[in-house]
């Protein structure tokens, strides 16, 4: 099987975008993640599809992780799509709607090249995520809980952005046990379709650092929705500012976020960049 790909990334978070239109992309989890594999394979953090909408949108994009698992939401890999739709002629539009699993986003190519991302509504129920509550101890803060991860009790906000996060406040993103705990919190059971787990440190009420332990890629560069999620955490909790996009900086780089009101979608700003293109057997 020989698939004509793209690899791109957006801030260091990389992807293998496939044209699911005008070519067979029946693959195996096995071979989803041979691709993605950095050794045997193109390398990528996701793999990118890019399909006919089965509804009202422009296309349907589908997201598999570096273990070979789909899921729903990539919010650096949608600034990704809508360049490639854009780059491949598959659209003349600048502002596209597209499906997910985690529903209709709405990603837009700005005239000084960045991408804005409208990724809809941020949600905060237990059963949107899914998480279960009973096994974990509500905190005092919105949308907070106390989980027990190893030896430690840590206090964490949950939020979906179409995909599951697990944001803590750290004091020094640095320093902070990503490699070690995050594990722990992406498989943990009260996770049960695993999570996210975000790591923010505070600069100040517009500037955060983050770090995120992906579910089914591990450590990124950088993740958008994760991005949204340690956002939309912070002002909920008082920590960060609403009246201005607040700045996210992550190993790869700096994404804006800007979550104006609770009935307000969560914008996402930040650059996506074509790295090469070629062909791969499997």
């Amino acid at each position: 099987m020989r698939l004509a790909f793209t690899k791109m990334h957006g801030l260091g978070n990389d992807f293998v975008v496939l044209d699911g239109i005008h070519q067979t992309l029946d693959l195996t989890r096995a071979q989803w993640k041979a691709l993605a594999d950095r050794h045997f394979g193109v390398g990528a953090d996701q793999i990118l599809i890019v399909e006919k909408p089965q509804g009202d949108a422009d296309f349907r994009y589908r997201i598999f992780n570096s273990d070979g698992g789909e899921v729903e939401q990539c919010g650096n890999g949608a600034r990704c799509f809508v360049r490639f739709v854009h780059d491949k002629g598959l659209t003349t539009k600048r502002a596209i709607r597209v499906e997910t699993l985690g529903g209709v986003i709405e990603p837009r190519l700005e005239d000084n090249g960045l991408v804005t991302v409208d990724m809809g509504l941020p949600h905060f129920a237990p059963a949107d995520l899914p998480f279960l509550d009973g096994i974990a101890q509500r905190a005092e803060e919105p949308h907070g809980y106390w989980l027990s991860a190893g030896s430690e009790r840590i206090n964490i906000g949950i939020v979906s952005m179409g995909n599951p996060h697990a944001v803590q406040v750290v004091a020094n993103t640095e320093r902070a046990p990503v490699a070690t705990q995050g594990p722990l919190i992406e498989g943990h059971a009260a996770f049960p379709k695993r999570v996210n787990a975000g790591y923010m440190q505070i600069v100040s009420p517009a500037h955060v650092r983050l770090r995120v332990y992906e579910r089914g890629a591990g450590e990124t560069l950088a993740c958008g929705t994760g991005a949204c999620a340690a956002v939309v955490t912070g002002i909920a909790r008082g920590l960060l500012v609403r009246d201005t996009p607040v700045r996210v900086t992550t190993r790869g780089g700096d994404l804006q976020i800007r979550w104006a009101a609770d009935s307000a979608p969560v914008l996402m700003t930040g650059p996506a960049v074509t790295v090469f293109e070629g062909v791969v057997d499997l």
